[in-house]
């Protein structure tokens, strides 16, 4: 049976990569000192949860905003 996720850090996990965007997992796991597979694990159910989050091409994670999109438009 799958383990539920901590609401405390989930929250904050997402608060920090809205703080922190474009940093990397790990970067998140040294600050919070958790191991790697912690935050990986957490990314998952964020996503799971329908939290938008996406990852640029050097592995850094941003909070997705679809508004930001059509601004330019």
């Amino acid at each position: 049976m799958a383990r539920k996720a901590d609401q405390k850090r989930l929250e904050a996990l997402q608060q920090a990569i809205g703080e922190h965007p474009g940093k990397r997992s790990g970067f998140f796991a040294k600050l919070f000192g958790w191991h790697c597979e912690i935050v990986n694990r957490l990314l998952v159910t964020l996503n799971d949860n329908n939290v938008l989050l996406y990852e640029d091409d050097d592995s850094g994670l941003w909070t997705f905003d679809p508004e930001e999109i059509f601004e330019d438009q």
